[in-house]
């Protein structure tokens, strides 16, 4: 008997054995990547700065109300169009001249 041939025959044998497929080992790493985003300090300003205009009231009831009084006093019944016409150049003038 040659053990030879015998050994030849297992390995053929086994090589052609189907075999139960492995289960994946899972792949240690020391980096766990995680999601997530950060928001710049300009957007959280804008975010603060919108979320007050939201906020605000569209009419300033205080300044209307002192402006009804006035009207309703006669404080404004000097004013004329020329005269708001010059006010209102020599406040853009002045701001003009302070850029």
């Amino acid at each position: 008997m040659r053990i030879d041939a015998y050994n030849q025959v297992a390995q053929l044998y086994s090589a052609n054995r189907v075999s139960q497929p492995r289960k994946p080992q899972p792949v240690q790493s020391a980096y766990v990547p995680q999601d997530g985003f950060q928001i710049s300090q300009m957007g959280r300003d804008y975010q603060t700065a919108r979320t007050a205009v939201a906020n605000a009231p569209d009419v300033r009831e205080d300044v209307v109300a002192i402006a009804k009084q006035n009207l309703a006093s006669g404080k404004y019944d000097n004013l004329s169009g020329a005269n708001f016409a010059d006010k209102l150049l020599e406040k853009y003038e002045a701001a003009r001249a302070l850029a």
